[in-house]
């Protein structure tokens, strides 16, 4: 299709789209619920400050309105409806286009999902597209309602770095959990190794993965806003900009700990495994090493001659048994005594 073309990629993850609404200043605040179909009801703010937040990206229709009623370029209204992007950033002449994921860990598959997160910063507003309503940005509206912080008297430019730092800060929550998984997967290892330990390793180096590659194209796009080259952002604002910049560093080098831990108890898991079949190995040695003296013996009373020591003998069964099990018993003092037969 032609470039522009507003076609949903990705799943759906939500029935009907809703728009949520919020008209401030530092005085007053409006806050609306709003079906997908009045839609074509908003209008371009003339005055204060909006935050327009949407649940639900499968409906090209509702996309293409917001995009017409903000002026919206149609390749932004694309990479919006296609859920699938890495995160980056767009500069436009009236806007600044960011896309960046949320993430959500899943603790009993050791799993990470992520949804999309689209933000366009413009003079006065701010659209936020999301995948479907999670309350992430619940603690953002609950201090927009109080007029708690400098949320609803700083410039617009503010609101799109709270998102953003809402969003970076959900980011140590996973770290956190992932954290945790790995240091009871460690304390199993170090006790029994078995399969599914393995699948877990594997899991958890599967998400960590993941992660990295959503985090470090994100790195770039925070170092990109506080550079400030296309003056979207204040000064003020730039410094809290700095600041989640610190974090999603902070939140790399936490990551590539756990990266090296997993493949650290990766390599254990694999010592673990060649150690115990060195073991089995070497007891099946050790009792065939046994049995090789009686086998010899065994043999030799075996072949067909006619006068052979102990052949006629009424005891010769039992001199040959006797001298069968000395010679197990030295083999297995000598064994001992070099800790062939213990488990360590």
């Amino acid at each position: 299709m032609a470039p522009g073309s507003l076609v949903h990629v990705g799943e759906v993850k939500t029935k009907a789209p809703t728009i949520s609404l919020f008209e401030y200043d530092a005085q007053t605040l409006s806050e609306r619920t709003l079906p997908a179909k009045e839609a074509s009801t908003l209008a371009m703010p003339t005055k204060g400050k909006l935050w327009l937040n949407v649940h639900g990206l499968h409906d090209a229709e509702l996309v293409k309105q917001l995009g017409e009623t903000f002026k919206l370029h149609p390749l932004t209204m694309e990479d919006i409806l296609n859920t699938t992007q890495r995160p980056k950033i767009d500069s436009y002449d009236d806007y600044l286009f960011i896309v960046t994921r949320f993430f959500y860990y899943d603790d009993k598959r050791m799993a990470i999902n992520s949804e999309q997160i689209s933000l366009v910063l413009g003079k006065n507003f701010v659209l936020s597209f999301q995948e479907r309503a999670t309350g992430s940005f619940e603690p953002i509206r609950e201090r927009l309602r109080s007029d708690r912080g400098h949320i609803r008297g700083l410039g617009i430019d503010y609101m799109a770095y709270a998102l953003l730092d809402m969003v970076v800060d959900r980011y140590f929550e996973v770290l956190e959990k992932m954290g945790e998984d790995c240091e009871n997967l460690e304390e199993v290892l170090l006790r029994k190794s078995n399969a599914k330990l393995l699948k877990n390793i594997h899991q958890l180096k599967r998400s960590s993965m993941e992660l990295r590659r959503a985090v470090w194209p994100l790195r770039e796009v925070i170092n990109t806003l506080v550079r400030n080259d296309d003056k979207a952002f204040t000064d003020n604002t730039v410094l809290y900009l700095r600041d989640v910049y610190d974090h999603i560093v902070h939140f790399i080098e936490s990551l590539e700990s756990i990266r090296d831990m997993l493949g650290g108890m990766m390599d254990i898991y694999l010592s673990s495994i060649s150690n115990r079949v060195n073991m089995e190995v070497r007891a099946l040695t050790v009792v065939t090493m046994l049995f090789m003296p009686a086998t010899l013996i065994s043999g030799i009373f075996g072949m067909n001659f006619d006068v052979m020591p102990w052949l006629k003998h009424p005891n010769g069964f039992w001199f040959a048994l006797g001298l069968m099990g000395c010679i197990a018993t030295v083999m297995t003092l000598i064994f001992w005594r070099r800790q062939w037969l213990s488990r360590s």
